[in-house]
């Protein structure tokens, strides 16, 4: 049977992932007010690539892929490409904090294909944290209001769900690559992938006339801080984790974003939202603890 104790180092860097996605959320939201969506992302894409191109013979460069190759392009395809068409879109339409909060979804979700694909056993307890954190991130959602920036949340929800689903083909993917994969290796086939998928948004996406300091550092903390670091963290993360409990850690991106949209974006907090939080993060915790009794 598979091992599913979590050792701290993979704990550490899943949440310090998930801290720096949910900030992704505000730093989307800043740089759209001075870049066109898809722009963004192509930008965020690029700027990882530049450094992951200075790291590339040393993780062992194009030979390092191969007889992975369609596992690599799947895995790429589905996060970061399809995966920021629909989150880029969605952002345009609801609130960071709302569409931070339909992640909540990609746990249960990567827990069954986990279970379906990579043959791993749910564990009650695992059950029981992913129903608790699912159920306050629904308090925390149903809790929140529309802005002037979130014009159809009905819509931009929905197409961070289908995001979600993208996110569960890169989780599941991405296990499996890890066993024969460095991490770093893995985020950077996506950065580059994603750079050439993004780039005909050059030919048709608007040019901003000024480079405005808050928008252009955003897409600096896109590229580097999420792209590169985030997904180099959380990769590590799935390369030493069951792939249902590193998903578990997603369900901490909506309470980080929730509250760096109240002090970024002054997106209000009911107290039903701050309630919610503390319901996920406990959650979190019953599903995801580090350590545990080791299974053979």
């Amino acid at each position: 049977m598979p091992n599913t104790r979590l050792a701290w180092p993979a704990f550490f860097a899943l949440v310090a992932a998930t801290l720096l996605w949910g900030g992704s959320f505000i730093a989307m939201k800043i740089a759209m007010r001075g870049f066109s969506p898809l722009l963004v992302v192509f930008c965020r894409m690029a700027l990882a690539s530049l450094v992951f191109a200075l790291l590339w013979r040393r993780l062992g460069g194009f030979r390092a892929a191969k007889g992975d190759w369609v596992g690599l392009v799947f895995m790429a395809f589905c996060e970061p490409c399809l995966y920021f068409v629909f989150e880029a879109n969605a952002l345009t339409f609801t609130q960071a904090s709302q569409a931070a909060m339909v992640t909540a979804l990609l746990p249960l979700l990567t827990a069954v294909a986990a279970a379906f694909f990579l043959k791993e056993k749910l564990e009650a307890s695992s059950v029981a944290g992913l129903t608790l954190a699912v159920a306050g991130v629904a308090v925390m959602s149903a809790s929140g209001q529309a802005t002037e920036e979130a014009p159809q949340p009905v819509l931009g929800n929905f197409l961070e769900f289908v995001a979600m689903c993208c996110a569960v083909g890169y989780i599941v993917t991405a296990k499996r690559l890890a066993a024969r994969h460095h991490p770093l290796y893995l985020t950077a086939v996506q950065s580059f992938t994603g750079t050439v998928f993004f780039a005909p948004v050059l030919f048709f996406a608007p040019l901003p006339e000024t480079l405005a300091l808050g928008p252009t550092l955003a897409v600096a903390f896109l590229g580097f801080g999420v792209t590169f670091v985030a997904y180099g963290l959380y990769n590590y993360g799935v390369s030493r984790a069951p792939a249902a409990k590193a998903a578990a850690f997603i369900n901490l991106i909506p309470v980080f974003a929730c509250l760096l949209a109240r002090v970024m974006l002054d997106e209000a907090l009911t107290p039903a939202q701050w309630a919610g939080g503390f319901i996920a993060l406990g959650g979190v915790a019953i599903t995801s603890r580090p350590g545990g009794k080791k299974r053979a």
